[in-house]
């Protein structure tokens, strides 16, 4: 569960039951209370880090998941001795609607995670970032929720600048940027949950759920990092600020108020910022930060041939275009791709023939291939999409493949008729919520 294992015994009122002991030391909010039953295998991946899955999956667990010790040690170095003592990983069945949980001590995650390259392990580094921020500082109500995600998505992009180069952090950061265009364009500019501090009054937290407090939060500490002097300045107040409001919950004022003790000699220079229009208007931030575009350039470069690509131009595309690009690289540029009106359909036949998008299973490039193919109207898609959509649960999957699937008059009907199917078999939110995308609950 979520405490450190402490021992086992004998059930004294019967033998042929086990009870096995916790102990949290650490006070923590009600929402990370967790536990977990199931027929499960455990592998030592670090001297702090068991990894727990099904028989099936915990060897390809271990290895997706062995940076894990770099990772805390890492973030400790950013933020502060890590105070849980335990840091294991369990990995959950597909139906699991996150990507993860910060279930202190035992963070739960998502079997799409297992690329089998350790590609999607900035999943791993957001988690252990919480051990900080969200655990250990804690949002007073979900009105705040970009205290808690904002700041780990921050922590996590420092943790990967560290691991894997700056260039990579800013990359991952201008990922981000694009993932909020496109949730922003999703709910509309106007729609007041896609303010940073939105008004939850009856409002289902779940239903309110969405990329805004983690990129529109982290847009703003990014950019303030780059107004107070850069990141070795602004790591600074990241630290001292869990130091200050460390086993507390807190609001929005509470930050912005350390915020400006801390940084006093600059108090001109925040006094500039828009802090109305980041915290309470909708749409996307008032200012765009600055982003170094070196692994970005690549994707761009792609991605418009195909944009600007006639059809006499289709045979100039080849495997070779997509040599030098890691598996980021590729979810950036089909990402660039779903931020435009729909290709054409022979593109992304032609594409489909060189690149052979349809044999990866890295859950973010499929994902993100299945719905350009859907959105280009390609009916062989629809068996392939569909699948994608329910041998996992995970919503940030599940709900714009079933959206794309919808809008397609030829996969409407079968898009509602297999989630009703399925339903039984879904996680309660994910459920819900693909029910009112498909239009059948209000």
């Amino acid at each position: 569960m979520s405490a450190n294992r402490d021992g086992e015994m004998p059930d004294p009122e019967d033998s042929s039951r086990k009870i096995y002991c916790f102990s949290q030391n650490v006070p923590i909010p009600c929402y990370l209370v967790a536990l977990v039953v199931g027929a499960l295998e455990s592998r030592k991946i670090g001297p702090r880090t068991l990894v727990w899955a099904e028989k099936e999956l915990v060897d390809k667990s271990a290895y997706e998941f062995a940076e894990t010790e770099a990772m805390l040690k890492t973030a400790e170095d950013l933020a502060g001795p890590y105070v849980w003592g335990q840091y294991d990983l369990l990995v959950l069945p597909p139906s699991f609607p996150y990507g993860g949980m910060e279930n202190p001590c035992l963070t739960f995650v998502t079997p799409t995670l297992l690329a089998g390259d350790r590609s999607l392990s900035s999943v791993i580094a957001h988690e252990i970032s919480h051990s900080w921020t969200g655990n250990l500082v804690t949002n007073k109500t979900w009105e705040h929720f970009w205290l808690n995600e904002g700041h780990t998505v921050y922590l996590e992009r420092r943790i990967s600048g560290r691991l894997f180069g700056e260039q990579f952090r800013q990359f991952k950061a201008l990922g981000g940027w694009r993932e909020l265009q496109n949730t922003i364009s999703t709910l509309g500019d106007k729609n007041p949950v896609t303010n940073l501090i939105p008004n939850l009054h009856e409002v289902d937290p779940d239903v309110a759920y969405s990329s805004v407090p983690y990129e529109k939060g982290f847009a703003l500490l990014f950019y303030l990092e780059q107004l107070l002097g850069g990141p070795d300045v602004f790591i600074g107040f990241l630290k001292a600020y869990i130091q200050q409001f460390a086993y507390k919950s807190i609001v929005t004022e509470d930050w912005k108020n350390f915020l400006y003790s801390y940084f006093k000699d600059k108090v001109d220079v925040l006094d500039k910022v828009d802090w109305n229009s980041w915290f309470n208007a909708p749409g996307m931030p008032p200012v765009k930060p600055t982003y170094d575009m070196t692994l970005a350039n690549a994707c761009v470069a792609l991605s418009q041939r195909w944009i600007k690509a006639k059809e006499s131009d289709l045979d100039s595309f080849s495997s070779a275009d997509l040599k030098e690009m890691s598996s980021h690289q590729l979810i950036e540029f089909l990402a660039l791709l779903l931020a435009e009106a729909p290709l054409p359909l022979s593109h992304v036949k032609r594409m489909q023939q060189v690149y052979d998008f349809n044999a990866i299973n890295n859950s973010e490039i499929r994902f993100r291939w299945l719905r350009l193919c859907i959105q280009s109207k390609w009916e062989e898609a629809i068996p392939l999409a569909l699948k994608m959509a329910t041998d996992q649960g995970r919503m940030k999957f599940t709900r714009p493949l079933f959206r794309d699937l919808y809008s397609f008059d030829k996969s409407r009907d079968l898009a509602v008729k297999t989630f009703l199917e399925h339903r039984a078999s879904m996680h309660p939110v994910t459920s819900m919520l693909v029910g009112k995308d498909l239009k059948l609950d209000q």
